[in-house]
């Protein structure tokens, strides 16, 4: 700063001494014999030197401390390398985002687990799996109630296929990731492989063409009811080779807001066939499963979840002193995306007939 005054003063003393040299000042002619100039000369010349100087000391200074701060990262351990990179991670999630690419990202946390497991291999293709279900996953799912009631389907029944009526009802939240939902009953195996990998938005049932079984009848298969946040959503049916599908326009609920969304659709399935699967299409935050089969000739139920997960599944019966039947399962935390239930049940049928072999089995 004083570098830069000295500079300032000395031009401004010879501008001075310029501009008095060109007037005729009279009484005031004595001006003309201060020794402006010389003066000014001076001090112009001491600031710009101490400006050069300084620079240059600064420069140094600055030089000296990047040296240090390197040296200083150098002599860390890695240990505290590590520390840092961790703390940085937990305390400050927004400006590591902002300072460092999703590969980085992808590696650290590879890294992270590798430490963790002590196999490097094994951590990085865990990794890589739960990041392509999790992070690429287009929807979550808050809250989700899956509500399955089977019943005897009598009239659609023949003697060479008992049916039962599957009455399935889904209702979560979730941020909607597209503007129309569709669902798809299809009999060829090609179809529905195709089909299924547009989740969310497509949820495909394959029905097997058997007696009393076409998937492109509305009997067989039949979107009942959608709802958004209480708000029945228009359908729209179209029929095809080999299948059907149901359009549900669902662009009012494309804010970019979670919604609750419920679905009831009805189709059907051998009872010979003894079970049936339950999976979930997208990652899910708490899952409360009903199957209520009263309505049939199900001697005993189960339900099988083939979930790697920490926390188990609670599993709850009716009492049999009631006339429902009812067998619930409650998931709670996370579950990722391909998640499932099976379903399987017994006939009252193919029990033994007399007591004591019919309460063995």
């Amino acid at each position: 700063m004083l570098a830069v005054s000295f500079t300032l003063i000395g031009i401004l003393l010879i501008m001075l001494n310029a501009w008095l040299a060109t007037l005729s000042l009279g009484d005031w002619s004595w001006l003309h014999h201060l020794p402006l100039d010389e003066v000014g000369g001076p001090l112009l010349g001491a600031g710009l030197v101490s400006t050069i100087l300084d620079y240059s000391y600064r420069r140094d200074q600055e030089d000296v401390a990047i040296q240090r701060t390197q040296q200083a990262i150098v002599d860390l351990s890695p240990a505290k390398l590590w520390s840092v990179l961790c703390e940085g991670l937990a305390r400050h999630p927004a400006e590591m985002a902002r300072l460092t690419t999703p590969k980085q990202f992808d590696d650290a946390a590879a890294a992270i687990m590798a430490q963790r497991l002590g196999d490097e291999q094994f951590a990085r293709e865990i990794y890589a799996d739960i990041r392509d279900q999790a992070i690429r996953a287009a929807e979550r799912w808050y809250d989700v109630e899956a509500r399955v009631r089977l019943s005897t389907a009598v009239e659609r029944s023949t003697a060479g296929t008992p049916l039962l009526d599957v009455t399935v009802e889904w209702e979560y939240t979730t941020v909607p990731s597209g503007s129309e939902r569709r669902f798809a009953c299809v009999s060829d195996r090609a179809a529905y492989n195709a089909l299924v990998m547009d989740t969310p938005i497509t949820t495909t049932w394959l029905m097997t063409p058997r007696p009393g079984m076409d998937a492109a009848s509305r009997r067989c298969f039949e979107l009942l009811s959608f709802t958004v946040d209480g708000e029945e959503m228009p359908i729209r049916r179209t029929e095809h080779e080999g299948g059907q599908t149901y359009i549900v326009d669902t662009s009012v609920s494309t804010a970019g807001n979670p919604v609750r969304i419920r679905h009831v659709y009805r189709t059907v399935t051998p009872a010979w066939g003894h079970r049936i699967y339950v999976e979930l299409p997208q990652p899910a935050r708490g899952l409360s499963l009903h199957v209520d089969y009263t309505d049939t000739a199900i001697a005993e139920m189960m339900i099988t979840d083939t979930v790697a997960a920490t926390q188990v599944a609670r599993v709850h019966r009716s009492p049999k002193a009631v006339s429902s039947r009812v067998v619930s399962l409650d998931m709670p935390g996370w579950l990722l995306a391909k998640a499932g239930f099976a379903v399987t049940w017994t006939l009252e049928s193919e029990l033994p007939h007399d007591a004591e072999h019919r309460e063995a089995a």
